[in-house]
């Protein structure tokens, strides 16, 4: 059962009392926030993300500011479509299904391929349980901070969420664990104000969702995480213990462990948490948009630099319009009744996604030049 949000007053950050309409607009911002400053460095090994970007870590995808890619759309769409059908489960899965046909029909950058055959199945008619595909890629873990958040209080609601929208696009049961993992970090979060976290309690919630057969090899891998970050190793020392030293991969097992490593290391410092993740390389708008969402839950808005905020230029997703998406959706889980939503000009977006692609061609062409 959702509790009313006027009920849900528990967040706190540095004395400041934090609703849980601040918790799901705090995910949505640390979303788009890790997004962006992670893009310019995705797939760069570490060394090489040194070289080419010295200095502070700030957005700098154009003119000194920062864009969004997939991450953010899926977190946001998510939001809507929770939005449109906060209790009708069915419903749910029916609208997230049609805005990630029609952003699939936009031609954005750097989908991942897994998501893309989904899509595509969706659009030749197969329904919303027989789209996936078997991968165990990240695509459901960009779009699971957003529902641990809605569903604080609801764990039947929750596992139920992150199970369709994961098997939406992904089948392979690792993808569903990993997805879980990080809709229970969010929730861990959340309610555990000033509590540094632990992996006991996920990974027990995790067991009891899909058992302890699916999930012993992650469990493994995220013990080993809390273990290394207690002991006071860095994520990048961590992800080269796991085999990534030379970044972190689009694979869930091994993105989902080095995002949990940065939140068991900084739990209450978004900046320190992300430049750590950050310089682990890879994947990286990808694991700093997971880690973002799980942290900015926590945190709220006041949690997220104010710097890093202000870097973000985009549309039609920027913080004016993620604070609009996260308040409707905040109406809907107080009221439980479906909320109004922003229409998509979809064809805006494909003019959007051929500029953005673009920017993103001019900056593999950077690459190739020094200094090496």
């Amino acid at each position: 059962m959702l509790l009313n949000v006027p009920e849900l007053i528990f967040l706190r950050y540095h004395g400041t009392i934090v609703s849980i309409r601040e918790g799901v607009i705090g995910s949505l911002l640390g979303t788009a926030v890790g997004d962006s400053l992670g893009l310019p460095f995705e797939g760069l090994v570490p060394a090489r993300a040194r070289r080419l970007f010295s200095g502070s870590i700030r957005q700098r995808l154009v003119f000194g500011r920062g864009m969004l890619s997939d991450d953010t759309d899926h977190a946001c769409l998510t939001a809507l479509a929770i939005t449109r059908s906060p209790s009708d489960h069915d419903l749910f899965i029916r609208n997230l299904a049609w805005y990630l046909r029609f952003w699939g029909a936009s031609l954005p950058a750097g989908i991942g391929f897994a998501t893309l055959r989904a899509i595509g199945k969706l659009w030749l008619g197969f329904g919303c349980s027989s789209s996936g595909v078997f991968s165990a890629g990240n695509g459901p873990a960009m779009r699971s901070p957003i529902i641990g958040a809605s569903f604080v209080d609801d764990d039947p609601g929750l596992v139920t969420m992150v199970r369709l929208s994961t098997r939406l696009t992904h089948t392979d049961p690792k993808a569903e664990a990993g997805a879980l993992l990080a809709a229970f970090a969010t929730r861990y979060a959340i309610k555990n104000p000033g509590k540094s976290p632990s992996s006991s309690g996920i990974l027990e919630s995790l067991r009891v969702a899909l058992g302890e057969d699916i999930t012993k090899e992650l469990s493994i891998l995220v013990e080993k995480a809390d273990k290394s970050a207690a002991s006071g190793c860095t994520t990048p020392e961590f992800a080269a213990s796991i085999g990534l030293e030379r970044g972190v991969s689009g694979y869930m097992y091994h993105t989902i462990p080095c995002v949990l490593h940065a939140w068991f290391r900084h739990p209450d410092d978004f900046r320190a948490a992300i430049e750590d993740l950050l310089a682990c390389g890879g994947d990286a708008d990808t694991t700093c948009a997971i880690l973002g969402g799980i942290m900015g839950a926590g945190l709220g808005k006041a949690g997220i630099p104010a710097d890093w905020l202000n870097g973000i230029m985009d549309w039609p997703w920027n913080v004016t319009s993620i604070e609009e998406a996260g308040n409707r959706l905040a109406k809907a889980l107080e009221s439980r009744l479906p909320q109004p939503v922003p229409a998509i000009i979809w064809p805006a977006v494909f003019v959007r996604n051929l500029a953005f692609l673009a920017i993103i061609l001019g900056h593999g062409f950077r690459r190739l030049l020094p200094p090496y």
